[in-house]
């Protein structure tokens, strides 16, 4: 009977939660300070909108907005006026000349009755807005209103990244563009863009154009994971998808239009099947024949540490940062087997003649000559923790994916360090439950619960050491995600927990606070934009076994405008069946078991797993 208690008040809790004021307003990722007021801004299309920086690009941005979403009013240039902003009413401003100290992504928002005023400079201004946006409740067309309240803002990591890998599967430019939006949307400012690997080279290089012609092209693809009847099963299908060189700038303007640096990765020494098919005379035996990776996993030929390899990638990574205005640019450095070395007699007799330690050492002797080259141009290299082994680079910043201890071992040695182990959430690629009914992943397992908990800071490292975390990351590899349908469900709403771990203080962070009151709105929105997301089971009911003969169970859609159907008959729930629309109270006879099944259907037909309680009276 306990347990049928405690699952009746959780559902209670949770439908409390939901119905309740919400401390943060709904905003995600939450603010460093939010003080809510009584009432709320009208706009309407009498509402002038005033900016003192026309070209600024929080200001083009809002200008954009206005038109899209049916809003007649214009953006008036602030400095044309004849009385000051504080003197306007019936106005939203955005606002770079004000008095006090925020910081450079920071922002500060209020919003009374008569005005909004959003206080910021270059991105914070910005970040200002999108958390504006997110305030903003549409009454009818070219009408809304704000809730009134004070937000000051500002994040707690400079480095808040989502990772996408175009290598296995290839995505268009159009929904690169749609994956920056979102992350834009949630204030993550570094888009990591894996361009290279084993099963494909993605991006134009105009110096080594078989890099396209034939790296970018695999023969097949694998089907499903390698056990079963998929074991040894291939597609038979070719596959292929490059950037030129224009798309490429065309996605890099878009991104920092939205204040979204890009990290791009051309993969090295390891992960170079693509290159090395194209250019045998990067590996270590050019007389074997190559082709592009068609297994998922880790392949033994790799580049070869030639003078002639160091010149062809020098020559690569001259055009990618050409392409690329931010500093850091991501050599991969991971998963490098050390097969082809160690059968070389070039590399045995580099490791003797340079003194290197093993092959271990060659790697890295070969990740500080890229190093160098980056850094000639002004750049920063930055690798996975594997550039850790045999003595790490002098200037790299490194990303600890195999858990926290190379991110740890970095710090240590006062190299900055981005955040992003597997092991915490922070790989999108794993499944989002232990349901049977997930769709394919790698393997793994981060629940929404298991990203948002995690702290990126560990506690075993001073705080001198600690100020060399700057930042967090989640990974999105696509082995198994092959269509922008599934690569959103992936990413959402896990990208909105990881949002939150990158921007708000940890006194800030309530997983329930996070996930009743807050998710349920962001689905509504993320699904009218027109994005997938995975559904979170309905909330109240769960896949167990509660023993007693009387229940009352409430059931909660976790999607604002969703609907629960469930079943008692032993079928499979669909919106056929019935409607939740009250708490069920079911009595079940002696001797009898029932099987309560539920499911949410959201508005445009997402559907969540089916969850299965079984309500047992049975006296077993």
């Amino acid at each position: 009977m306990r347990a049928i208690i405690l699952v009746v008040f959780l559902a209670l809790t949770t439908s409390c939660l939901a119905q309740d004021n919400d401390p943060n307003m709904g905003i995600i990722p939450a603010p460093s300070s939010v003080k809510k007021a009584k009432g709320k801004f009208m706009i309407t299309p009498e509402t002038s909108f005033l900016v003192d920086a026309p070209t600024q690009k929080a200001a083009i941005f809002l200008t954009n907005y206005l038109k899209k979403n049916g809003y007649n009013n214009t953006v008036v240039n602030a400095n044309t006026m004849g009385r000051k902003p504080a003197d306007v009413k019936n106005a939203l401003m955005l606002l770079t000349n004000f008095k006090g100290n925020i910081p450079e992504e920071g922002y500060e928002l209020k919003i009374s009755g008569d005005q909004v005023v959003i206080n910021g400079k270059g991105p914070g201004l910005f970040y200002g807005l999108q958390t504006l946006l997110q305030l903003i409740k549409e009454e009818k067309r070219g009408y809304a209103s704000v809730p009134c309240g004070v937000i000051t803002d500002a994040p707690r990591f400079a480095y808040r990244g989502m990772h996408l890998d175009v290598s296995r599967h290839f995505f268009s430019v159009d929904f690169i563009k749609k994956y920056i939006d979102v992350m834009a949307m949630y204030k993550l400012n570094n888009f990591h863009w894996h361009l290279t690997d084993d099963q494909g080279w993605r991006i134009e290089i105009k110096k080594y154009p078989k890099l396209t012609k034939v790296g970018s092209i695999r023969a097949q693809s694998k089907v499903g994971g390698y056990s079963g009847n998929n074991d040894g099963l291939f597609d038979n299908t070719s596959y292929s998808g490059f950037y030129t060189q224009d798309e490429i700038r065309e996605v890099v303007n878009y991104a920092a239009e939205r204040y979204i640096n890009i990290v791009p990765e051309i993969e090295m020494p390891g992960h170079s099947m693509a290159a090395i098919a194209a250019y045998p005379i990067l590996s270590c035996d050019p007389s074997k024949p190559y082709k592009v990776g068609e297994n998922w996993g880790v392949y033994t030929d790799v580049y070869c540490p030639t003078d002639t390899t160091f010149r062809i990638l020098s020559d690569i990574l001259d055009e990618v940062m050409d392409l690329f205005p931010g500093k850091l640019i991501h050599i991969g450095g991971d998963e490098c087997p050390k097969d082809a070395w160690k059968k070389s007699a070039f590399c045995q007799r580099l490791i003797a003649d340079s003194a290197l330690r093993d092959e271990n050492g060659l790697q890295s002797y070969f990740i500080r000559r890229i190093e160098r080259h980056l850094n000639a141009s002004g750049r920063k290299m930055i690798g996975w923790d594997e550039i850790l082994e045999g003595g790490l680079a002098p200037n790299a910043d490194v990303m600890s994916w195999r858990g926290e201890e190379g991110g740890i071992a970095a710090a240590q040695l006062g190299h900055d360090v981005v955040m992003t182990p597997g092991s915490a959430g922070m790989y999108f690629d794993h499944a989002q439950s232990k349901s049977n009914q997930e769709p394919l992943s790698i393997g793994g397992f981060a629940s929404l619960a298991h990203t948002y908990a995690y702290d990126p800071v560990p506690a075993s490292l001073t705080p001198d050491q600690q100020k060399h975390i700057i930042g967090v990351q989640a990974n999105l590899w696509t082995e198994y995600i092959a269509t922008p349908a599934k690569a959103e469900y992936m990413l959402l709403p896990r990208m909105l927990a990881l949002a939150e771990v990158a921007w708000s203080p940890l006194s800030a962070k309530n997983f329930n606070e996070f996930s009743a009151r807050r998710i349920p709105g962001h689905l509504a929105m993320l699904e009218s934009k027109g994005y997938n997301y995975r559904v979170p089971e309905v909330m109240g009911t769960s896949d167990t076994t509660l023993k007693g003969s009387d229940f009352k169970l409430e059931l909660v859609a976790p999607v604002e405008g969703a609907k629960v159907y469930y079943t008692i008959d032993g079928y499979t729930p669909r919106e056929t069946d019935l409607w939740y629309t009250e708490p069920l109270r079911i009595t079940v006879p002696a001797g009898k078991a029932i099987e309560l099944q539920s499911i949410i259907i959201t508005p445009a037909g997402k559907r969540s797993n089916i969850t299965k309680m079984t309500l047992d009276n049975s006296g077993k």
